[in-house]
């Protein structure tokens, strides 16, 4: 068996807390977007995008979750502020995924938000590939207008998730995976 497809098979998402420096040069990013761009897409529509968040860009984030979550948690505590500030700083590089949508006569919805799922997924399994730890990871601000707001997002754009991508300061334990005895069936 082939390195790459080791990897891959003991593919496990790392936290982004246990996520560190180094992360991708500027040509491993080209190469982990590059593999995360070759999925199905039905029509040729490209229904994602990406926006990467890296650096200062980071705390900047940060910095807006915290308004949005003081604006809707006014008693929240240091604590959860601090998390909220910390959400995008963790991990070197974040990857904004961009569902978009765009309405077509053969090619439906659906097809498409799978069409950006399969780049976040391509994206961790590149990420694992090339050696670096990821996490795909949702919550609030995917969904929270004014976080999209912020990060430019068009009314009609969705955030299929945020890949944290960095060096794995931890290993994380493996968890539990489904027997295929009782997933798979033959027709």
């Amino acid at each position: 068996m082939n390195d790459s497809l080791s990897r891959l098979l003991s593919r496990r998402s790392v936290p982004p807390r246990w996520l560190g420096e180094p992360g991708p040069s500027a040509q491993e990013i080209d190469t982990l977007l590059t593999a995360a761009a070759r999925v199905p897409d039905h029509g040729k529509l490209v229904p994602w995008r990406f926006i990467l968040i890296e650096g200062e860009a980071r705390g900047r984030l940060g910095e807006v979750l915290v308004r949005a979550f003081q604006a809707d948690n006014p008693d929240a505590d240091a604590d959860k502020i601090a998390a909220e500030r910390e959400r995008f700083s963790q991990a070197p590089l974040v990857v904004a995924v961009v569902s978009r949508v765009v309405p077509h006569v053969k090619i439906p919805e659906w097809e498409q938000v799978l069409s950006a799922g399969a780049v976040c997924m391509n994206l961790l399994n590149a990420a694992t590939a090339l050696g670096y730890g990821a996490s795909w990871l949702s919550g609030w601000a995917c969904f929270d207008r004014r976080v999209l707001d912020a990060l430019g997002l068009a009314p009609n754009e969705r955030i299929a998730g945020f890949v944290h991508i960095g060096t794995a300061r931890e290993k994380p334990t493996d968890r539990d995976r489904p027997n295929l005895a009782d997933i798979v069936t033959r027709f």
